[in-house]
């Protein structure tokens, strides 16, 4: 029975739409909150499509969206929600939503879309089906361009693949780091091995070492996070004997990269908790949406870590200084969203394509996927026209809109050597208290601060002698008499009753 995971944070309405779902034939598994739902997507391989409500406190069904295309958390999403905002759902669909319900939301209307999606999952799941027989083959031959300025990209790869080296890809978010990561894994011995991606970014800072590295049972405390209280195999040891991709690797830990430089020099690691080191083969591609050299400059990444991954550095240019890739990349995308979606869309429009051409793509390749497969869904004819890009002209008039920050917002382009670094926060040391001064600015007399002390251990352990004495060093008959010397006998009953 097909498993289903439906997400809302009303109990009334999860439990509604979970009985719909069940009389439509899934098994159906629920989570109240975007972060339950996201610990379960990636505990169970086996759930095929969800049901996600956008409206959630803490982590909203955008925010979840988000982590799952960082994550390459594929399965079909059917979003809901209460408010019919053609933006709020132009948005979901962007970040892979397939399809949305509006609340109150009709039966026939919940079970038809969830078979949808299961079409969907079937495809996916013949998909992924033939890439395990070619898992990690992928290969140069395989990366979509025409454009002249991909030309030094490709020859480099070419060159990598050849052999073990370290390379470093750079390039603004979205234009295909990972893709160009397996391209040059695939092409060489190494193809068919394992690949290994950690997006060092989106990982929570601490549990990033664990998940490189690796834990044994007792690492931690036994309820630190999921997983904690077992042994637990990291993402280098995952990757013995194929190639490790630390994906936006300049948002490490200090910590870290010091313990990913030793790797790098010595080839083993230590599992957290372990004191027994394990030899490692692995071959290093990492990624960085910034300049790393920069970074390195600036202090936020160690610049012996930097000369040890950038051996081999490839720089990849956004999609508005490859505008020849256009036409093959969206001619690729409809093809696949079309037979995914079950839709008969056979190609764009001349207008069309002249719209996408003139438009800069501030989230490069991963944008322009998204919303071909959000026009493909919404498409009512069999070839794509401008109206079906409405979200483009949007963007434009956003682009437009004066801005008086530092900072660029999402819809602007920003090269990566104009991307503005944000150092690391350093903690404030907060101000001290001038707690042994008296008003007149004099030092404050012994005796009057050991009258407070004692006043402050009193409340604190409710008149317990035995508790008092011990917590200040003393005996209790010298307790005894410092109560009586600061007239505090009567704050014995008092505090004690």
């Amino acid at each position: 029975m097909t498993k289903i995971l439906i997400v809302d944070d009303e109990p009334s309405q999860l439990q509604i739409t979970q009985e719909v779902a069940i009389k439509a034939g899934f098994n159906t598994i629920t989570a109240s909150n975007g972060y339950e739902a996201l610990s379960l997507l990636r505990a169970d391989q086996n759930i095929c499509a969800m049901i996600l409500d956008l409206v959630m406190p803490d982590l909203d069904g955008m925010a979840v969206l988000e982590v799952m295309r960082e994550e390459g958390i594929g399965i079909p999403v059917i979003v809901q929600t209460a408010k019919s905002s053609l933006e709020i759902i132009n948005s979901a669909m962007k970040n892979g939503a397939i399809d949305y319900f509006v609340k109150p939301v009709s039966i026939n209307r919940i079970t038809i879309s969830l078979q949808n999606a299961l079409k969907i999952e079937q495809l996916e799941s013949s998909l992924n089906s033939e890439r395990a027989h070619q898992r990690g083959k992928l290969n140069t031959n395989d990366i979509i361009t025409k454009s002249e300025n991909m030309e030094r990209v490709t020859y480099l790869m070419n060159k990598a693949a050849k052999s073990t080296i370290a390379v470093l890809l750079e390039g603004e978010s979205g234009v295909g780091k990972k893709l160009i990561a397996r391209a040059i894994a695939g092409s060489g011995d190494r193809g068919g091995k394992p690949f290994i991606s950690i997006n060092c970014g989106v990982v929570d800072k601490n549990k990033i070492e664990s998940m490189l590295f690796g834990h044994v049972r007792g690492a931690f405390a036994k309820d630190a996070f999921e997983g904690a209280n077992n042994d637990f195999i990291g993402k280098f040891e995952q990757a013995h004997g194929g190639t490790i991709f630390l994906d936006e690797v300049g948002e490490l830990p200090n910590s870290t990269q010091a313990k990913l430089l030793s790797v790098l020099q010595n080839g083993e690691i230590t599992p957290l908790g372990s004191s027994k080191t394990i030899k490692i083969d692995v071959r290093f591609i990492s990624a960085t949406n910034k300049r790393l050299l920069n970074l390195a400059k600036c202090g936020s990444f160690r610049e012996d870590l930097y000369y040890r991954l950038n051996v081999f550095p490839i720089y990849v240019p956004p999609l508005r200084d490859r505008m020849e890739d256009i036409a093959p990349l969206a001619e690729h995308f409809v093809a696949k969203f079309s037979a995914e979606a079950g839709r008969r869309v056979h190609g764009i429009s001349s207008e069309a394509m002249k719209l996408l051409k003139n438009y800069d793509w501030p989230g490069n390749i991963q944008q322009f996927e998204n919303i071909i497969f959000r026009s493909i869904i919404l498409a009512q004819e069999a070839w794509l026209q401008p109206n079906d890009f409405l979200q483009i002209e949007h963007n434009k008039k956003q682009q437009k809109t004066p801005y008086s920050g530092s900072l660029s917002t999402k819809n602007t382009p920003v090269h990566i050597d104009d991307e503005p670094l944000i150092l690391e926060k350093k903690h404030a040391i907060a101000p001290q208290n001038e707690r042994f001064l008296t008003e007149n600015g004099e030092i404050t007399p012994i005796a009057q601060i050991e009258r407070e002390l004692i006043i402050f251990a009193l409340k604190k352990y409710n008149g317990r002698m035995s508790h008092i004495a011990r917590s200040l060093g003393i005996g209790r008959s010298t307790l005894y008499r410092k109560l009586k010397e600061f007239g505090l006998e009567d704050n014995i009953v008092k505090t004690a009753a």
